[in-house]
């Protein structure tokens, strides 16, 4: 997907936003706040646990808010086989993005084979849901984002994504530039981790990402407004 215009005004900040809850405690009515949070900010999406798709999916119809959950969540250590079992099921749920966990150990031993083969078998079983691929970019060596965001694109994956959230650390602008590089311009990148303020998102936009993943979503527009408003 090509990179969209810089956000020149908080709602249009807002359209580039996957406001999201994933933690394991989150309650029901901690999610359906959430995704009536995005609603009320026009986020690109809600992104929540997998068991609450179904939820989110009935909240966020008809709203242009869109359903997105996680795979192979936090670690990607799964098969390939369990990974795509996931996707399918929350697809048929109501997903249609899908944040899916790299499997690091196999690009670690520079197995690219089973590298592309764990993203492959995601794309293929949701074939029209989005899929994000999240990389752990802390965990990773510069030629390993690289290794791995070319293997993603060979795979058919449509975003790159730093971090769950969970990991050794979270988006760095660095990291989000080595990604912008290191895809085809028809590939998203999604900055996510440690992005809690507005002057942080502007930045990731600036080194290339073209979404933005947050629990702090209407914090983040509204902190948007000392910085895009005008005076």
């Amino acid at each position: 997907m090509p990179a969209h215009p810089r956000p020149t005004t908080p709602a249009e900040l807002a359209r580039w936003i996957d406001h999201t809850i994933l933690s394991p405690d989150a309650t029901t009515a901690e999610i359906r706040r959430t995704c009536a949070e995005a609603v009320r900010i026009a986020a690109a999406a809600a992104c929540v646990p997998p068991r609450f798709v179904p939820i989110a999916a009935a909240a966020l119809a008809g709203t242009g808010v869109a359903v997105c959950t996680v795979v192979g969540f936090p670690h990607g250590t799964g098969t390939p086989a369990a990974k795509a079992a996931e996707a399918r099921e929350a697809a048929r749920a109501g997903a249609v993005e899908l944040d899916m966990v790299l499997a690091r150990g196999p690009l670690h031993e520079g197995d690219d084979d089973a590298v592309r083969a764990d993203v492959a078998a995601v794309v293929e079983a949701a074939p029209q849901a989005r899929i994000k691929v999240i990389l752990e970019t802390a965990a990773l060596s510069p030629a390993e984002i690289d290794r791995a965001c070319r293997l993603c694109a060979e795979a058919g994956a449509h975003f790159v994504k730093t971090s769950t959230g969970f990991g050794p650390g979270g988006a760095t602008v660095e990291a989000v530039r080595r990604m912008r590089a290191a895809v085809p311009p028809s590939m998203g990148v999604k900055a996510s981790g440690g992005i809690r303020d507005a002057a942080t998102a502007l930045a990731m936009i600036e080194a290339g990402a073209t979404r933005i993943g947050t629990s702090r979503g209407p914090a983040l527009v509204e902190d948007a407004r000392s910085l895009l408003e005008a005076p």
